[in-house]
């Protein structure tokens, strides 16, 4: 059975939304957003990054970073993926899941909806992502989700599968760079299976990367706690920033893990849809490739595709 509370307080919010299912935890706040604001085991730490001088904040017209896991519209662009999502959300709970709607945004006619369901019996959330076209012409854009996760971690993330030059004369692992991408930084892991990208407290620069990732996961290692996201590739699809589906960024405050959708044209009255399976584990991955796979490849055979 799910628990699900209303008029919860957190982090200085006054109208979040909580859901429990005994072993795993989840809050979102209806004072901004939409956004998800904390994930993890029951009382135990946070996956999600809290910015704390930002926390309980509302109002204003400065975008606000927050934290916590916020959805967006791809490719970014300023000021049209940067509108401040700092205005009252609607909600709905039927029982099951919760909806979130956020007001149309005024400089650019969409409107942004979180559907949130905890299963019962597993530690996994689903989510599906819903923009709406409320203007009078056709928009082109991505469904973007964002997730803030906490200080010192790791990001790990699948390539495919490797495979000869007998084998495969074809390329098969699109990558981008950004223009600020070192990849000779420290934080970087380069390995045949994996890439990894750590978040460093320390560091006096930036770094990204976006991949289209087929494999359908992307994870990330927080001491002994283990964020797993999965989501759906679709082949006929297009794909924003020359087709990714995956994009990693941090700083010395953050690091996201990304995930879009297809990118396509809505149409006035249409809406476009992402969806996303998240798990948390105790889990200790070692830096290591077959620690990777030892540690999380079984923990991947639990979960599934949105």
């Amino acid at each position: 059975m799910v628990e699900f509370k209303e008029k919860y307080s957190y982090g200085g919010w006054e109208n979040c939304l909580y859901l429990s299912n005994g072993n795993i935890e989840l809050v979102a706040t209806t004072d901004v957003g939409p956004r998800i604001m904390r994930f993890s085991f029951l009382g135990q730490q946070n996956l999600f990054r809290e910015l704390k001088n930002e926390m309980g904040k509302t109002g204003g017209n400065d975008f606000r970073l927050y934290g916590g896991s916020r959805f967006w519209h791809g490719p970014e662009a300023n000021p049209r993926s940067y509108f401040p999502d700092n205005e009252l959300v609607e909600y709905g709970w039927d029982g099951s899941t919760i909806k979130l709607l956020q007001k149309v945004e005024s400089t650019t006619g969409m409107q942004k909806e979180i559907l949130i369901k905890m299963d019962p019996e597993v530690d996994k959330v689903s989510l599906t992502y819903r923009i709406y076209n409320k203007n009078l012409w056709n928009i082109k854009l991505a469904p973007w989700a964002l997730t803030v996760m906490n200080l010192g971690g790791r990001a790990i993330i699948p390539q495919e599968p490797f495979q000869s030059w007998e084998k495969k004369l074809t390329p098969a692992r699109p990558m981008v760079l950004w223009g600020y991408t070192a990849m000779d930084d420290p934080r970087w892991i380069w390995g045949r299976k994996y890439i990894q990208l750590k978040q460093d407290r320390d560091a006096k620069t930036r770094q990204k990367i976006g991949l289209l990732n087929k494999q359908g996961w992307v994870a990330y290692d927080l001491g002994e706690d283990l964020f797993i996201k999965r989501y759906g590739f679709d082949p006929d699809a297009s794909y924003v920033d020359y087709g990714v589906n995956t994009e990693i960024y941090t700083d010395k405050d953050i690091l996201e893990v990304e995930t879009l959708g297809r990118y396509d044209d809505i149409e006035p009255g249409g809406c476009v849809e992402h969806k996303e399976n998240w798990y948390i584990f105790k889990a200790w991955p070692g830096e290591d490739e077959d620690s990777i796979d030892s540690t999380v490849l079984p923990l991947l055979e639990k979960t599934e595709l949105p």
